[in-house]
């Protein structure tokens, strides 16, 4: 979300099923809202092992995303963490219909042959190859980590001084 040339980048670690990776959606509606043009929000996979349904989640989310491009995935981002708790794979499917112009064949074969599993990987390799120790949500702000939950007011403060830096 956001301009790609946006002087702030907030570079999202989340989970599709962690209960906490759903309260952070409104605060970074409010984020969008208030700081326009210079933010940019950038989705990162990051899903724990315990959450058996986060991978395909995650997957089908790619999917999406490859299909319909950033527009699409965050519909379908928002109707995972709004049936967070009913992740199984026939919902997976359900909820992918429910966003206009996805190709459920070629949805299906991407889940059916993980294609984009290696990609989610690599969120989570970049992570622990950078030596951070984070759980989910975890936000990289121009590189500052800011974890957890927070409330608007701390992206708010670690918004500003990215601003102020730059």
């Amino acid at each position: 979300r956001g301009p790609a040339n946006a002087p702030v980048t907030i570079q999202l670690f989340s989970d599709f099923q962690c209960p906490f990776c759903g309260r952070i959606g409104p605060t970074l509606d409010q984020v969008a809202e208030r700081f326009g043009n210079r933010v940019r929000i950038v989705w990162r996979d990051y899903p724990l092992p315990f959450h058996q349904q986060a991978m395909p989640a995650a997957e089908a989310a790619r999917e999406v995303f490859a299909q319909g491009g950033s527009e699409k995935f965050w519909a379908y981002h928002d109707l995972l963490f709004q049936n967070q708790r009913e992740l199984t794979r026939e919902n997976l499917e359900r909820f992918a219909q429910q966003v206009d112009g996805i190709d459920m064949n070629r949805f299906r074969a991407a889940l059916d042959n993980n294609t984009h599993r290696a990609a989610v990987q690599a969120d989570m390799n970049a992570v622990n190859e950078a030596g951070a120790r984070i759980g989910t949500p975890s936000c990289f702000i121009n590189g500052r980590l800011l974890q957890g939950a927070q409330p608007f007011p701390a992206f708010e403060a670690a918004i500003n001084q990215a601003l102020e830096a730059r």
